[in-house]
C-alpha cells in the first residue's frame, strides 16, 4: 500500500493523520477527497458514529479502489441524553453553522444546573481496504460545558468544551495540548497501530 484515502475534504484532519502516520510509515501517502477523481458522495445516513465512518470509507474504496480512512465525530452532552451527537454539525437545521449550533445548543441548556453539563466529543475512525478487510476504533475526549465560549484556536463546539484536567477550553489549547488528548487524535492513533500492522 503506498496511498491511503482520508474520505474528507477538510484539510485540519489530513495534516492531523499524516501527522500521526509519517513517523510509523514514511512511505504511505495520506490523500484526500480533493486529491481522487470527484464522486457523489454518500449522505450520512447512519444512527451511530461508527456506521457513518464505514459509510464513508466504505464508498471511497468502491469509488477509488484505494484502502480509505472515514471518521465522523461529534458532541455528546449528558443532559440531551447525547445528542447533539452524530447530528453536531447541524444541530440548527444547517451543515457547519458553527455560531448557530453553539447558540442553539447554550440555549437549550440555559436551565441545566452545572452539574449536569458533562459532555464529551465522540470520534469513530474505520479503516477500510480493497478486500473488504475493515476496522473500526472509537475515541473519547471527556468533560463538561461552559455557558459562554471561550478561545479562538478551535472550531465547532470548542470554546465551550472544558476536557478533564484542564481550565481552558478545547478553543483555549494549543493545537498540540488539543492533539494530544482529542478524540480524534486517540482515534487516529488506534487506527495508526493498525494500519501499520496491515501495511
Amino acid at each position: 500500500m503506498t496511498q491511503l484515502l482520508l474520505a474528507t475534504r477538510n484539510v485540519g484532519k489530513l495534516v492531523e493523520l499524516r501527522r500521526i502516520l509519517h513517523p510509523l510509515l514514511p512511505s504511505l501517502e495520506v490523500v484526500g477527497l480533493a486529491d481522487v477523481p470527484e464522486y457523489a458522495e454518500v449522505p450520512e445516513t447512519g444512527a451511530t458514529f461508527e456506521a457513518n465512518a464505514l459509510l464513508k470509507a466504505r464508498e471511497a474504496v468502491r469509488y477509488t479502489g484505494l484502502a480509505a480512512v472515514g471518521d465522523d465525530s461529534g458532541l455528546t452532552v449528558e443532559a440531551l441524553n447525547g445528542m447533539p451527537g452524530i447530528f453536531s454539525a447541524r444541530w440548527s437545521g444547517r451543515h457547519g453553522d458553527d455560531a448557530a449550533n453553539l447558540s442553539l445548543l447554550l440555549g437549550q441548556l440555559a436551565d441545566v444546573p452545572d452539574e449536569r453539563l458533562g459532555a464529551a466529543f465522540v470520534c469513530a475512525a474505520a479503516y477500510v481496504t480493497p478486500s473488504g478487510a475493515c476496522e473500526v476504533v472509537r475515541g473519547e475526549m471527556r468533560g463538561r460545558l461552559v455557558r459562554a465560549p471561550r478561545g479562538t484556536n478551535g472550531f465547532g463546539y470548542d470554546p465551550i468544551f472544558l476536557p478533564d484536567g484542564f481550565a481552558a477550553t478545547a478553543a483555549e489549547l494549543s493545537a498540540a495540548d488539543k492533539d494530544a488528548i482529542s478524540h480524534r487524535g486517540v482515534a487516529f492513533r488506534a487506527l495508526a497501530e493498525i494500519i501499520v500492522g496491515s501495511a
